[in-house]
């Protein structure tokens, strides 16, 4: 939505590399900005591995949207499914999402936190790229279960069971800002939040807010 309506603007081109992966190419000059959905161990987001990664710059952070993460079932819940806890279940087969994003950074902290051993997890190392064939898997019946958006859950059909909220923002460098003011100014816009609107699980009220490193 925020591509189509930079069109006569800028050209934007999106690569679904990972937030960690993108902060690493962001950081060797391979793209003009980065999404980042980070959470530090200090429960703090973004902000400690964009410093980590630029120490040397100035960056800015501005925030695109806080979204809403969970299971993702197939329709009815057959499985019966509850928590975390049932991924360990015998017989469950899950999809889980690729080192270095920000889904599977929280997920190994969180099986972590509550001391879940991910090896009884069968599915565990099938590792995909995006939220949206995390839920083509469980439409299809390919898996039981996979954590993603609420967003793309629902565009799949799929039953959800929330587990938390994120903030994801953008990583742009201070000498890229001058030709991105377009993409900056357009997430404050009321066109641009009326675009989004019906996209479940986003929540855009402070869209555009940069956010002090």
């Amino acid at each position: 939505a925020l591509a189509r309506q930079l069109e006569d603007h800028l050209n934007v081109m999106v690569l679904p590399v990972g937030s960690l992966d993108g902060l690493v190419m962001l950081r060797q000059g391979l793209c003009h900005l980065s999404g980042c959905h980070l959470l530090d161990i200090n429960g703090e987001y973004n902000l400690p591995f964009v410093q980590h990664f630029f120490p040397d710059r100035t960056m800015l952070v501005v925030t695109l949207a806080f979204r809403e993460q969970g299971l993702m079932l197939f329709p009815g819940n057959p499985k019966q499914f509850h928590n975390l806890s049932d991924l360990v279940r015998p017989g469950i087969v899950f999809i889980n999402r690729q080192k270095g994003s920000g889904t599977r950074l929280w997920f190994d902290n969180e099986m972590h936190r509550l001391g879940l051993p991910t090896e009884k997890i069968r599915g565990y190392n099938r590792e995909v790229r995006l939220h949206t064939e995390c839920a083509h898997l469980v439409q299809s019946r390919e898996a039981d279960v996979a954590i993603g958006l609420r967003a793309a859950a629902s565009q799949a059909g799929l039953d959800f069971i929330p587990l938390f909220h994120e903030r994801y923002d953008m990583v742009i460098p201070q000498e890229q800002l001058e030709m991105l003011h377009p993409l900056v100014d357009t997430l404050q816009t009321r066109t641009f939040r009326q675009a989004v609107k019906n996209l479940l699980g986003y929540d855009l009220t402070h869209a555009g807010e940069q956010i002090p490193l």
